[in-house]
């Protein structure tokens, strides 16, 4: 049988800090993948409203277009310029 040895206190610090450095890693990296989560849902919610957004825009350019012709308008001057 193997006789046994006793690491020194400077050793043990050392494997003691090692194993903190490491719980700490992966705290941080928990943390930032609850955070990209959150940003995942963030950017489709986001995308949800581009897309509601740009539906009510169609909609707007298909009411005037059927009340004033395929045409152009400033929105500066309000002014409709008929392209047919």
């Amino acid at each position: 049988m193997s006789k046994i040895k006793v690491l020194t206190k400077e050793e043990i610090e050392k494997i003691k800090k090692v194993r903190e450095d490491f719980q700490i890693l992966v705290g941080n990296v928990g943390e930032v993948e609850v955070a990209i989560i959150n940003l995942n849902k963030n950017k489709k919610e986001l995308g949800d409203k581009i897309l509601l957004i740009q539906e009510k825009e169609k909609e707007i350019a298909i009411d005037l277009e059927k009340k004033y012709g395929k045409g152009n308008i400033s929105l500066e001057t309000g002014e409709f310029t008929p392209t047919e």
